[in-house]
């Protein structure tokens, strides 16, 4: 659960890092990492709640 949970913090705040570069640098390659890590990192945060639930309904049955 640690690991998960390091893993989410580390890409939101390579996410972060990303659009701050494009703020500063104003290039849009920085802008569309930022994306694509974003985009990404919510795709694994709802697989992994995904999980989180079906062990909930595996226990309850």
């Amino acid at each position: 659960m640690l690991i998960f949970r390091l893993v989410f913090g580390l890409l939101l705040l390579a996410g972060m890092l990303c659009f701050g570069m494009y703020i500063a640098t104003n290039e849009v390659a920085w802008r569309r990492r930022g994306l694509v890590i974003v985009k990404w990192t919510v795709l694994a945060a709802l697989g992994f709640f995904a999980v989180l639930i079906l062990e909930r309904l595996a226990v309850m049955l």
